[in-house]
């Protein structure tokens, strides 16, 4: 049997190469050699269907097809066709490429051309047994024969030989020789392993360098495609140049694999939103972010802890507790905070509780408090000490007068549809105990007008014109009077050095307070000096002239002086860090000045009739004010915006007020302290309490 003639097409394809390499080294034309080589094998693959057909027709003994002119070769010395096919269909399957899918099959030693290459060895016919054991090793490896071909194509120079034409008539046989096969996307390409020259690796990765290149350059054609810029639609978030291969990024949690102590710290820098999210997203997450560390720390930055160290002694003293509670093991801060923000809250709603303390039989003109208990003066000449939770009077100082004028004004039942109204209202217990003493030897003989105490004692000022220092270490016990003013004393304070009072004499007074001895009087006032408050050496007083005056207590000389716009002053509030004056009188109006410069900051209004009452709590930010209108009202330090607008609580003048982080007490003239409680029934309000 006949085997076809080689096409002239792949004649003419191998004249015109061996033309193109006339006149090069012959390196390089061993070179380019190969490489057509290389491309008329993947060029012949697209005739592989027709030389298939063709094979078989011979074997099935049909005589050749096409054309009449033979080739130079005998079918009759190859090996069995069948087998050859069988080879080609079983071990060599099509592959894919990356754009395109087509069959890569192998093309027959055969089919080259006797001018460029030359096989030494020749192989007769195989017998009938030969062609047996073929068909029963159709999947072995490689005879060599083939390794003897492969190993003269690719190891020998090409060289013109008399054995040329007969290297054009050699007999097909089973094995063939065939191209790597490039691998897809990052796989590797596949090289036969009958093929043991370097030059098939070399043409492997060749090919799947160009397969690469490719697709690089084509994803970077897409890339430059003009896309929606403005809203980020078909935006590849991805570096350019990278494969388009999914690799996973591994996710570990770091809070699985850190330390304790610094899954804490990195949760202490987050603030209190944040943290409360983070507790969501697994079960040891909630673990850490609920540390008591960690929302001990979210606390105290939240709410100012650092604000003790600004409240100085003086400060102190004019209010409650700080509201951070108590330093103490296993605290449960998160809950601390979540009561702390719900009171804010209803400081901003305006949301409290009207808690009316009954015992004074006249007017009340005077109040401190702390966490534990309420301190009141009145014009009955006594003072009275409330327990702060149970709102019972526990202690009366002084000589109870009952005014045969004053009458008891029930409560108004109906309030104003202005401001915010009490969501409850709660009467004190009815409970007198018993005066302290009988003689008004050690005790006022006149209304108390003023008083302030700390830890270890207090001073009273009364209409007599004496001031009392009591002692609060034994009881409160009387240990000297104050004597040199010459008519009531409308105000008083002290630190840890000096007591300073002053009078309607239109005087200020400075004691030493370890001795109560008189030290120094400062004078320069018109009018009454009505309030006064102290600050290291300044002293600032507010007088019914309608003037502030700021005095320097090592000189004894005024050294400011804050003018209001209409008639007299009746308060005055000094700011921990001394740096803020606030004074209200006449005018309805509260004026912060600048105490460095002088200047008028702010005018805060609201109030319809005198201010007479002033607290400025520094450590959360609020102004407290009281007034002739029946009013108490709350404005922020920092804004200058009406929070908090309580009208009608009282049913006459309010004459003093002040504040803390919970609650605001406010005194008035029917006799009555009112506590405006904004945690009363709060849960968790306990915690806030100090020490």
């Amino acid at each position: 049997m006949d085997q076809p003639r080689i096409s002239s097409f792949w004649k003419k394809r191998r004249r015109s190469s061996v033309k193109s390499k006339r006149g090069l080294s012959p390196e390089r034309a061993e070179r380019a050699e190969r490489d057509a080589l290389s491309r008329e094998h993947c060029l012949k693959s697209q005739a592989t269907s027709s030389w298939e057909l063709y094979v078989t027709e011979e074997k099935r003994g049909k005589g050749a097809r096409g054309s009449s002119k033979r080739p130079n070769c005998s079918i009759t010395s190859s090996p069995p066709t069948n087998l050859i096919l069988e080879q080609v269909i079983t071990d060599f399957r099509p592959r894919t490429s990356g754009s395109k899918r087509h069959k890569i099959f192998l093309s027959p030693i055969g089919s080259f051309d006797d001018t460029d290459q030359q096989l030494p060895l020749q192989h007769p016919k195989p017998s009938t047994s030969s062609r047996m054991a073929d068909s029963s090793h159709s999947h072995s490896k490689p005879s060599g024969w083939l390794r003897s071909c492969v190993s003269a194509t690719f190891r020998h120079p090409r060289r013109p030989s008399a054995v040329s034409q007969s290297h054009d008539n050699a007999l097909l046989h089973d094995d063939f020789l065939f191209s790597p096969i490039p691998g897809i996307g990052i796989e590797p390409p596949i090289i036969p392993d009958n093929l043991t020259s370097g030059a098939a690796a070399r043409a492997a990765a060749a090919t799947q360098n160009e397969m690469l290149e490719c697709v690089r350059n084509l994803r970077l054609t897409e890339s430059k495609i003009r896309r929606d810029s403005e809203s980020g639609i078909g935006i590849e978030m991805r570096e350019q140049g990278t494969e388009s291969i999914d690799n996973p990024i591994p996710r570990i949690d770091p809070v699985e694999v850190l330390p304790e102590e610094l899954v804490v710290q990195i949760f202490s820098y987050l603030d209190a939103a944040s943290l409360i999210e983070a507790e969501v997203v697994s079960r040891r997450w909630y673990e850490s972010a609920s540390s008591f560390h960690v929302w001990k720390h979210i606390f105290r930055k939240e709410f100012g802890y650092s604000h003790q160290s600004i409240s100085t002694h003086t400060a102190q003293l004019q209010g409650g507790g700080p509201g951070l509670g108590k330093i103490i093991p296993d605290q449960d801060w998160k809950k601390m905070w979540r009561a702390r923000k719900a009171l804010d809250q209803r400081w901003r709603d305006g949301y409290a509780a009207a808690i009316y303390l009954e015992g004074h039989t006249d007017c009340v003109y005077c109040v401190q408090f702390d966490e534990h208990k309420i301190l009141t003066g009145s014009r009955d000449r006594t003072i009275r000490v409330w327990d702060a939770h149970t709102f019972e009077c526990i202690e009366v100082l002084g000589v109870h007068i009952i005014n045969s004028g004053a009458t008891k004004v029930p409560l108004p039942t109906n309030m104003t549809n202005r401001g915010h109204r009490p969501f409850t209202k709660i009467i004190s217990p009815q409970t007198t105990p018993a005066p302290s003493a009988n003689s008004s030897d050690l005790y006022h003989s006149g209304s108390i007008l003023c008083l302030q105490y700390d830890e270890s004692m207090m001073v009273s000022g009364s209409s007599d014109c004496t001031c009392i220092v009591w002692d609060l270490t034994v009881g409160y016990r009387p240990v000297h009077r104050l004597r040199h003013h010459t008519a009531g004393v409308l105000d008083v304070c002290f630190d840890s050095r000096y007591i300073v009072s002053c009078s309607k004499d239109t005087t200020v007074c400075l004691w030493d307070k370890a001795t109560g001895e008189f030290l120094r009087k400062l004078s320069g006032h018109r009018g009454p000096v009505n309030a006064v408050q102290l600050r290291g050496d300044l002293v600032v007083s507010a007088s019914g002239d309608g003037v502030a005056k700021l005095w320097n207590l090592t000189s004894g000389l005024c050294i400011k002086e804050f003018p209001s716009k209409d008639r007299g002053m009746a308060c005055v509030e000094f700011s921990s860090d001394s740096r803020t004056i606030l004074a209200g009188g006449n005018d309805q109006v509260i004026y912060q000045f600048d105490t460095t410069t002088g200047e008028l900051v702010r005018e805060l209004t609201g109030h319809r009739n005198l201010v007479r009452s002033l607290h400025l709590d520094s450590a959360n930010g609020r102004i407290v004010s009281g007034s002739y209108d029946h009013s108490v009202k709350a404005y922020d330090f920092n804004t200058g915006e009406n929070i908090v607008d309580f009208i009608g609580w009282t049913t006459s003048w309010i004459l003093s007020a002040k504040a803390d982080y919970r609650r605001i007490v406010a005194t008035s003239q029917d006799s009555r302290v009112v506590v405006m409680d904004f945690g009363y029934g709060l849960k968790g309000v306990e915690l806030l309490d100090g020490e």
